[in-house]
């Protein structure tokens, strides 16, 4: 039903195919051991023209998990994009040796172009402060793991919600339920943009609020999802260092909260969550990682069509 298609924005999949992702992931995380070979001599390219840790070793354990075998780079320096080479240039080269490729690039809408060259199904592993999608394929699967449902949500975002990829990703992802309602904490520089709340929220009728008082709303959230303030997206250090400690989430504030809310990061993290939150049950955002590898052992899957 996927395979051969591309992935670069978080609604590219019908709801029915998010289902049988998620069943997917959750077939391989009960039984690892039956898909050992699935993608054997089958290749993945990373491409990762921006630095990333968990993005890109998610990807490539999922490939070798399956299987199969992994390519690529984790910086632009290592690349012939060093030299001047155009991405269209890169992208059909790579196509030529791999099946599938997962691409990190810091200008928005990269991926997109990626996939108008490729030979092979394109993956988005972030496109600058645009969109991350299998960060959001790993969260679904997390809040659909740990809540037992993805719909009746209330959800704070919290933090840098303007250059946060993922908060508008996973906004996108969650809006498409039902009866889901979103609370989005964070100083005025750093609100959600326009094309989340009026594109999205308003013009689906979804109902949310923007505050920057996350004590307030805290016991009112099923998720809570912080994120860092990215100090690589601010041309500014004085602002980065005025707005980087808006809101610390610590046992003090965890108190605050609901027995069965569940704590989600995309990573890394700075000190927007204090280390001693860690030990809290409510803090899910480590096996969220791991919910991170299933999620793309699925869709790299299903992209290639192997079972």
């Amino acid at each position: 039903m996927l395979k051969g298609r591309h992935f670069i924005g978080p609604r590219d999949f019908t709801l029915e195919e998010l289902d049988g992702l998620f069943s997917l992931a959750g077939s391989m995380e009960r039984e690892p051991e039956r898909w050992l070979d699935a993608a054997r001599g089958r290749i993945l390219a990373t491409l990762f023209f921006e630095p990333s840790t968990r993005t890109r070793l998610s990807f490539e354990a999922a490939m070798l998990r399956l299987g199969g075998g992994v390519i690529g780079f984790a910086e632009p320096g290592s690349s012939s994009a060093s030299k001047g080479e155009s991405l269209a240039d890169t992208i059909r080269t790579v196509s030529a040796y791999a099946d599938v490729i997962a691409m990190r690039n810091p200008k928005e809408g990269a991926a997109l172009l990626a996939s108008r060259f490729s030979t092979v199904p394109v993956i988005n592993a972030g496109d600058g402060g645009h969109h991350h999608p299998t960060q959001t394929l790993t969260d679904l699967l997390a809040i659909r793991s740990l809540k037992g449902r993805t719909e009746g949500l209330t959800v704070g975002f919290c933090g840098d919600l303007r250059f946060g990829r993922t908060v508008h990703s996973l906004a996108q992802g969650l809006a498409r339920y039902p009866d889901n309602h979103f609370i989005l904490v964070s100083p005025d520089e750093l609100k959600v943009p326009d094309f989340i709340t009026k594109e999205v929220f308003e013009k689906e009728g979804i109902e949310y609020l923007e505050t920057s008082d996350l004590e307030g709303v805290l016991p009112r959230l099923d998720i809570l999802y912080m994120t860092r303030v990215q100090k690589e997206r601010f041309f500014n250090e004085e602002d980065y260092l005025r707005l980087k400690d808006s809101f610390i989430l610590d046992a003090a504030r965890m108190r605050l909260a609901k027995a069965d809310l569940a704590v989600l990061h995309p990573l890394p993290r700075v000190n927007e969550i204090a280390v001693e939150v860690d030990a809290d049950p409510r803090a899910a955002y480590f096996a969220q990682v791991r919910y991170g590898m299933f999620a793309r052992m699925a869709l790299i899957a299903s992209l290639l069509g192997v079972s």
